[in-house]
């Protein structure tokens, strides 16, 4: 059972007999528990009650210093949280009644009430304080809200014809509280007229509808003119029988998150750099296209891919800042000087791609490609330097059934390729050939993904004669791939499209693994002063990652073989293309005592530069001046390789030795070191076995 609290009734009461009148029918009252104090001035009252702890006072209006109204306000003032009942006599009915307007929960003629009248008196007083309290409390803080939200509210009553718009409503809009009146055509018209009719509709689907609340994004017509994004809510309020008599709500200025979601959806679909499209929005046009096509909507069209022409020069030489503004400018050539229902994307890097309407045909076609490379050809200004550019475009028509959006991307990007392999600066038009090219090489990268992962590739070896005693000195590591059908398929057939997938990386550490194990067991074999050692040719992409270093020194610490029995062959296009990361680690690999040599000596434009910058352990003079040997201009190169290859401390091995004459005159010259098929084909393991085991010498 619950414990019955014990109420402390303060009495404001000059005369002795009246208060103890109330203190004795209170003490009687069995539904209250009461503490009761007594005070008999105003001033007495008030200093009791800010001790706290009272619950309900109970007031004489004559007191010696206060009279009547005055006194009940002095104490509303001090704690209106208090519950105040008037004790009055007949002659002050009419004070009383003014206080309980002003707030007072009741009034009681002092010897006409009993206990319990007393009692419940001051219970529904005590009750109604607490409700009025909490209502005050919750009116307050919906005030604040309203106050603090960003929101402008609405009551629509719809019996009267009349519309409430809250001040922040009207200052959303840009109105002061005055200048909009109570009709409700004053938020309609002032809704963006394309979104009116869509307002009204939502409106009336919720009053007609079991939907319990509204909501709808529209625009709304700012006073200086501009249109804001707003998102109206609300509810219906009905009758008894179901027919909406009001809606109220609240309208929310959204123009900041529309304006970011916009901002968001045009990063979504256009280049960071240019402005222009980018790949996704130009796939999603050409989508478009290609199905008003098919349900003859449009016309012809054509896609133009375009690859600029030595970018990584400007970049290199000039900087990515002007590369970049280089890359702005190209855009908004392009953009000038296509129509502006085409389309004009960057795909990338340096790629770009145009999307070009009312196109007929291949001739049509050419026509735009060759006013594209004559604007381009015009010389850029940047940072008060002159650039040049140019590209190599492809051309795909939607000629072909059931042709995809990306599959005519596809075509128009090799058509590029094949520009670009016939001198750059040059456009061609995909054919069935390429297409026919592509889908060859797509099964056979296809079957070369699968030879990598399953290690179907058998090496090979070529020996490497020393000239002045005729002896094996090494070899060099060929692999073969054993294709399934068209057997042993050498390295020519396969390695660029390696290089080009990436797949170069797997096959050259497969490679440096089975060469590195087979000199090492064959130097424990047919042992030699030196020690016998091994060339593998490596792309720069094995090099172009952090770490190469230290797989390499793994691999040879697994084949227990010494660092100066390697020899790691690279083209100057492995510099050329991968830049200071290689450099930096073949560096760390030749100081750990790994051999570096420079293959095909003598055919890059820059052979020289890259002795000056770099300190290689030997060279290899390219087949073609071996061939030409007889032609006094080749037997100069040589020459001049074998002076330069001297004066610098480096060793030489000619290679492409196919002819005892060419071999004779290499030796006349004091070649040191050869290979050819004059000396063997490469050869598989047991036939360089029985090689390295008969002792052959030349």
């Amino acid at each position: 059972m619950a414990e019955t609290r014990v109420l402390t009734v303060l009495i404001v009461e000059d005369d002795p007999a009246d208060a103890l009148l109330i203190r004795r029918q209170l003490e009687r009252a069995r539904e209250l528990t009461c503490r009761i104090e007594v005070r008999d001035r105003i001033a007495a009252g008030l200093a009791r009650l800010d001790e706290g702890g009272v619950d309900v006072v109970l007031l004489d209006f004559s007191l010696p210093d206060s009279l009547g109204l005055d006194s009940y306000r002095r104490l509303r003032d001090r704690h209106p949280e208090l519950p105040i009942l008037i004790l009055t006599s007949l002659d002050d009915d009419a004070l009383a009644v003014s206080a309980v307007a002003e707030g007072a929960q009741d009034y009681l003629v002092k010897r006409q009430v009993d206990g319990r009248l007393l009692a419940r008196a001051i219970r529904y007083a005590i009750e109604r304080q607490r409700i009025e309290s909490a209502l005050r409390v919750s009116e307050e803080r919906y005030a604040l809200a309203v106050r603090g939200a960003n929101d402008g509210l609405w009551d629509w009553d719809r019996a009267a014809g009349t519309i409430y718009l809250s001040p922040r409503w009207k200052a959303m809009l840009g109105y002061a509280e005055d200048e909009i009146g109570d009709r409700p055509d004053e938020w309609f018209s002032r809704v963006v007229e394309h979104d009116r009719a869509t307002l009204r509709s939502a409106l009336e689907a919720h009053a007609g509808s079991s939907e319990p609340h509204f909501e709808l994004e529209h625009r709304m017509r700012h006073r200086d003119g501009r249109e804001l994004w707003v998102l109206s809510r609300g509810v219906a309020v009905r009758d008894a029988s179901g027919a909406v008599t009001r809606m109220a709500g609240s309208t929310t200025d959204i123009s900041a998150r529309k304006q970011a979601e916009q901002q968001l959806l045009h990063d979504a679909f256009h280049d960071g750099l240019t402005g222009l499209a980018n790949r996704s929005l130009f796939l999603d046009r050409l989508s478009v296209a290609l199905a008003g096509r098919r349900r003859g909507r449009q016309g012809g069209f054509a896609v133009l891919f375009l690859d600029l022409d030595r970018f990584k020069n400007v970049n290199d030489s000039l900087g990515h800042g002007v590369g970049d503004r280089l890359l702005v400018e190209i855009g908004r050539r392009l953009v000038q000087l296509m129509r502006p229902s085409d389309t004009v994307a960057r795909l990338g890097g340096d790629e770009f791609a145009v999307l070009a309407g009312g196109v007929r045909d291949g001739a049509a076609a050419a026509h735009i490609a060759e006013r594209i490379r004559e604007r381009l050809s015009q010389p850029f200004s940047i940072e008060d330097q002159e650039v040049f550019a140019s590209a190599s475009i492809g051309i795909a028509l939607p000629s072909r059934e059931g042709a995809s959006a990306e599959g005519l991307l596809r075509d128009a990007d090799l058509a590029m390729y094949r520009a670009k392999a016939a001198g750059r600066g040059c456009y061609e038009v995909f054919d069935l050939e390429l297409h026919t090219a592509a889908v060859q090489l797509l099964k056979l990268e296809t079957e070369l993904r699968r030879a990598v992962a399953a290690g179907d590739f058998v090496m090979h070896y070529q020996p490497i004669v020393s000239l002045g005693d005729g002896r094996i000195v090494g070899f060099e590591a060929l692999t073969r791939w054993k294709h399934p059908e068209r057997g042993l398929v050498a390295p020519a057939h396969f390695i660029a499209l390696a290089e080009e997938t990436g797949l170069v990386v797997p096959l050259g550490w497969f490679v440096l693994e089975r060469a590195c194990r087979q000199v090492r067991e064959w130097q424990d074999r047919f042992p030699a002063d030196p020690p016998i050692f091994m060339c593998v040719n490596v792309s720069g992409k094995l090099f172009a990652q952090e770490g190469a270093v230290e797989q390499v020194l793994r691999v040879l610490e697994r084949a227990r073989l010494a660092p100066e029995s390697l020899r790691l062959e690279v083209t100057e296009s492995v510099v050329l293309d991968h830049g200071e990361t290689v450099m930096r680690q073949l560096r760390m690999l030749r100081g750990l005592g790994v051999q570096l040599s420079i293959d095909d000596f003598g055919t890059g434009y820059s052979s020289l530069s890259y002795l000056q910058r770099f300190r290689y352990d030997s060279l290899k003079i390219d087949r073609s001046f071996v061939r030409d040997i007889e032609i006094n201009d080749s037997r100069v190169i040589i020459e001049t390789i074998l002076s330069l290859a001297s004066h610098l401390g480096i060793g030489v091995v000619a290679e492409g030795v196919e002819t005892e004459e060419q071999l004779r005159k290499l030796r006349t010259l004091g070649c040191p070191l050869a290979q050819g098929f004059w000396f063997a084909h490469p050869l598989d393991v047991g036939a360089a076995e029985n090689l390295l085991a008969s002792g052959e010498h030349w």
